[in-house]
């Protein structure tokens, strides 16, 4: 099955979720948008994402921001057909709005993530992608920007 028809099917998702992010399960994320060049990762606030605040807590606003730049390493990774390592090495974060209600992390860093890739592959080196994912309220206002490098590197046979 293709991939992105694969997170986008809601049963499917949950499924890898539970499997390989139990956490982001729990916390309810979901797939709002993917293609080769952007996804939107959504998360509500609710008993599970709370903080003492009445917000979201920012650890699972990192999750959300996290999976929407993560999927689209996850997809071009997936294209490339080959056995490659990911990983967070860096994160940073800036918080503008207090952030309650449903939240939406874009990531537009599709071509960028696979350009890296592909270069990594044809190289056979260790390659590093900064992408940039914003989070956006129900009043469309800025609640949050993260920035999250990932190191992705061809897996020796």
């Amino acid at each position: 099955m293709n991939f992105i028809k694969s997170v986008t099917n809601p049963f499917l998702f949950k499924l890898f979720l539970i499997q390989k992010l139990p956490l982001a399960w729990i916390a309810g994320l979901q797939i709002v948008e993917i293609n080769n060049g952007k996804a939107s990762v959504g998360l509500k606030y609710g008993y599970f994402t709370k903080n003492p605040f009445k917000s979201l807590y920012f650890a699972c606003l990192a999750m959300a921001a996290e999976l929407s730049s993560g999927i689209l390493v996850l997809l071009h990774v997936n294209k490339s057909g080959k056995s490659i390592s990911t990983l967070v090495v860096q994160m940073e974060a800036t918080f503008h709005k207090k952030a309650t209600g449903k939240v939406i992390f874009h990531c537009v860093d599709g071509e960028k993530i696979k350009n890296t890739i592909e270069q990594a592959v044809n190289t056979n080196e260790g390659q590093t992608i900064t992408s940039t994912s914003t989070g956006y309220n129900e009043n469309n206002e800025i609640v949050a920007n993260f920035i999250i490098t990932w190191s992705v590197k061809v897996k020796s046979k």
